[in-house]
């Protein structure tokens, strides 16, 4: 969900919104809360703009996230989690959605453990210098996007998210 030219970052957590007032002025910032909004509609916002960075609260990986801890939370069946990794690999190959550069995960001390572990660990190990947590909601984002981290890019999705099934939350991001 943005141009090649731009930078796409992600916030997740609460306060997300709130998180992005402050870049919606910038110049160089294309910022906006896309809570609510469909594939679709978020798709065309994010590639409707030449800003150096795109910044928005809409997780594309957000049904799988929620599978998976629920999954391990004992609410829903592996064959759930099995089919929120399959539309979003669909979603993904369609070109409906985009991983985006980076996700800045916002006071994830304050998360449930089975979701610190997602973060942290399952989306994390994929990427490591693509998840950043960011501890203090206070301290502005557009001090993190003068010094973003150069890292790999993502591997190709299926290839992780394939693996999300067999990952336990405890064990996530250990070799």
């Amino acid at each position: 969900m943005g141009s090649p030219v731009s930078t796409t970052v992600v916030l997740v957590g609460e306060g997300a919104a709130d998180a992005l007032r402050p870049l919606e002025r910038l110049p160089n910032v294309r910022a906006r809360s896309l809570d609510g909004w469909g594939d679709d509609e978020a798709a065309r916002w994010g590639r409707g703009g030449s800003t150096p960075y795109v910044v928005h609260d809409r997780d594309p990986l957000v049904h799988v996230a929620a599978a998976w801890e629920e999954f391990y939370d004992d609410l829903v069946t592996l064959e759930t989690l099995t089919l929120e990794v399959d539309r979003a690999i669909d979603a993904l190959a369609g070109g409906r959605v985009m991983i985006p550069d980076y996700y800045v995960v916002l006071e994830p001390e304050s998360f449930a453990v089975t979701r610190r572990h997602w973060w942290l660990g399952v989306v994390s190990s994929a990427s490591p210098q693509r998840v950043i947590p960011w501890p203090d909601r206070e301290t502005q984002i557009t001090r993190l996007l003068r010094r973003l981290p150069a890292g790999r890019p993502w591997p190709a999705p299926e290839a992780w998210l394939r693996k999300v099934p067999t990952v336990v939350p405890d064990r996530a991001g250990l070799s």
